[in-house]
């Protein structure tokens, strides 16, 4: 049984304090944590059976219950301006505050299950910096860390962890070379703060996918250990800061999440917090609460608890996840918003073109577009692949601007020039995540070279355009640099040519892009 969240004390056969040969040292600071526990709740017990001899203060001395309330959200991706009206973070907040009663007096904790900042143009252009203000405006207590915030390389998650007012959090993010935490990057296993007199315990995990969903040369320094030993490891942590309640936000999907909670049912973990997957969850799994905040300030999940700081029982209240349904932005959050929009303006507003329609980024004609944009950029090439992953908005309607690409296109990768067989780049289409090729089409079960009119020859080889991404392993692409270890890099951004090819078709509001579906 869970002993501080039942408020039941952990029992020993013996009455005294006897370790076997080898029992370390964490084990005994358990044991004499929980026979502490018990004290305090035989001392709160004695008060309560002499009754009438107690005054008023020492009855709430022994009952000393507090309230903890957690606001989370996920996978934010940098849309502090809103996907949709009234629903940007500076409306997030005024909801918050009207809606939950949020206020810096009160007892609150604002938490994010990671992936912050790449998105929209307003905070892929400043690589985070943007997005970490708002955080701080908004008083987030802790980030997780997750495969997004390596988007941009190491220096850069560093210098963002600097800047930010709250701590980003990893347990099971460690250095390849001597297993620890990198701390030199500002990421931390856990944190400990004070809220309402209660000590918090917040540990971070990171999507054991990261390796693949960043790019992969950003993190080959690093290694993520299972969630569940990394746990392990660090709780007893927590338990020699003498923590009330231990939370845990994790940049990882809800069926690992329950799996977990599961198999670290003795951890004595109040809550999981959710991401990766962009889920919107407030439910509990066996004892445990579980929250997913959904994704890009669009919503929230919301959880209360009751700490008896006597007896350390944690109760759980009431939990629920919400909508972004707010009439009026908070103004001070809203003129950071609007300060960096205005930075950007002057960059990314340069017109590119005019579409006559939306394209969603799932049709295969905008794919299409993109790779042959970069054949014709490279007439040399007999073959474009790009992964479906590296477009994360609709081509819209109306006018395109540079930020419009940026948005759309977010990543810094760039292209990587390489000679492979028709055998791997067979491979590539088969077994890699959502390709999109150019150069190639299908005949019956067969692909044809569209510049040649012949089949792909396993044994020929041709020149080939990928992303740095891709090029790196990322989506399941391992096969490509293992072919051509010595691809060349252009050095050209993989949304550049798709932007070239845009500025040439002189679209405009009179002569709007037709892009037939």
């Amino acid at each position: 049984m869970n002993s501080k969240r039942s408020g039941m004390p952990a029992q020993h056969a013996d009455s005294g304090l006897i370790l076997s040969k080898g029992r370390d040292t964490d084990a005994l600071k358990r044991i004499l944590k929980n026979r502490l526990s018990a004290l305090k709740r035989l001392m709160a017990l004695t008060a309560l059976l002499i009754g009438g001899c107690s005054t008023p203060g020492a009855d709430q001395d022994a009952n000393k219950l507090r309230e903890l309330t957690i606001l989370y959200t996920n996978d934010e991706h940098g849309w502090m301006e809103g996907m949709e009206p009234h629903q940007s973070a500076a409306h997030l907040f005024q909801l918050w505050r009207e809606q939950e009663g949020y206020s810096e007096e009160g007892p609150f904790l604002i938490l994010s299950g990671g992936d912050n900042w790449t998105g929209p143009a307003i905070s892929t252009w400043s690589e985070g910096r943007s997005m970490v203000e708002v955080m701080n405006a908004m008083q987030y207590d802790a980030s997780a860390v997750g495969n997004h915030e390596f988007d941009f390389g190491l220096d850069v998650i560093k210098a963002r962890a600097e800047e930010a007012d709250f701590p980003y959090l990893s347990a099971n993010t460690r250095w390849r070379s001597n297993g620890l935490t990198p701390t030199e990057l500002g990421i931390l296993p856990y944190t400990v703060t004070t809220v309402n007199d209660i000590r918090v315990g917040i540990v971070g995990l990171t999507t054991l996918d990261t390796p693949t969903a960043t790019n992969p040369d950003n993190v080959r320094e690093l290694n993520f250990l299972g969630y569940e030993r990394a746990l392990r490891e660090t709780l007893p942590a927590l338990e020699a800061e003498d923590t009330d309640i231990n939370l845990v936000i994790a940049h990882v999907c809800q069926d690992p999440l329950e799996q977990l909670i599961y198999r670290t049912q003795d951890l004595d973990i109040a809550l999981f917090g959710a991401g990766h997957c962009n889920e919107q969850i407030a439910r509990q799994v066996q004892d445990t609460v579980l929250l997913g905040g959904g994704f890009h300030f669009t919503a929230y999940a919301i959880a209360t608890f009751s700490v008896d700081l006597t007896t350390s029982e944690v109760r759980n209240l009431s939990l629920s996840a919400r909508n972004n349904e707010q009439s009026a932005p908070d103004r001070s959050v809203a003129s950071i918003v609007s300060g960096w929009a205005e930075q950007t303006e002057a960059i990314l507003s340069e017109e590119i073109a005019f579409s006559a329609r939306t394209l969603p980024r799932q049709e295969p004609e905008l794919g299409q577009i993109i790779v042959g944009s970069w054949l014709l950029a490279d007439s040399s090439a007999d073959v474009a692949i790009t992964n479906a992953g590296g477009i994360r908005t609709d081509l819209p309607a109306g006018k395109i601007d540079v930020g419009t690409l940026v948005s759309m296109m977010p990543f810094d990768n760039s292209i990587i020039a390489l000679d492979l067989d028709g055998h791997t780049i067979r491979r590539a289409l088969e077994t890699g995540a959502r390709p999109i090729v150019g150069g190639l089409h299908r005949a019956g079960s067969d692909w044809i070279l569209t510049r040649r009119n012949e089949p792909l020859d396993d044994g020929q080889i041709y020149r080939v355009l990928v992303n740095s991404f891709m090029y790196a392993g990322g989506d399941d692409y391992e096969m490509i640099a293992e072919a051509d270890p010595d691809g060349f890099d252009t050095g050209i951004n993989y949304r550049q040519p798709f932007q070239d090819w845009l500025k040439s078709q002189e679209s405009s509001n009179d002569n709007p892009l037709l892009i037939e579906p």
